[in-house]
């Protein structure tokens, strides 16, 4: 007589008619359900080298690395910038390109609103910061007379 408990016992019923089957616990070999970003494919062809062929995000990382040279340099201000602005190009080129490569990362909206978003907030607070702030941010007056600084 076999256990109760032994694995290919199908005494147990889920339902009228169906038999229960032991389910396995381990991950499968091949992840399915998944599917890469729209636009995710090569910018470039497979006979181009890799930095060609993800040329998009190439030229926003570069466009980063050269800002925080800029702002290691001791001029916060334009490296912070050009920062922000390799967002934005990140953004513009989310929008017009149909194939990005590695610059797509989830749905194309969420892509360009996310960096959109975030590059022009970056250029935004850049131009804002002290000392000699070139804009007003009424909001960061506020801020600041909250800890006490004068915010005039």
């Amino acid at each position: 007589m076999p256990r109760a408990d032994s694995a290919d016992s199908t005494d147990s019923v889920d339902a009228p008619g169906q038999a229960h089957k032991a389910q396995s616990r381990r991950r499968p070999v091949e992840t399915t359900g998944t599917f890469p970003p729209e636009g995710s494919a090569a910018a470039a062809g497979r006979r181009h080298a890799v930095p060609v062929r993800q040329w998009p995000i190439v030229v926003v990382l570069t466009m980063v690395g050269v800002g925080l040279a800029v702002t290691a340099l001791n001029e916060f201000r334009p490296g912070v910038i050009t920062i922000g602005a390799a967002l934005v190009v990140g953004c513009l080129l989310r929008i017009v390109l149909p194939e990005v490569g590695m610059l797509a990362v989830r749905s194309r909206f969420t892509d360009v609103l996310v960096t959109g978003i975030l590059g022009i907030a970056i250029i935004l607070l850049a131009l804002a910061s002290e000392p000699n702030p070139l804009i007003t941010l009424p909001f960061l007056s506020r801020i600041a007379g909250l800890f006490g600084r004068n915010g005039g």
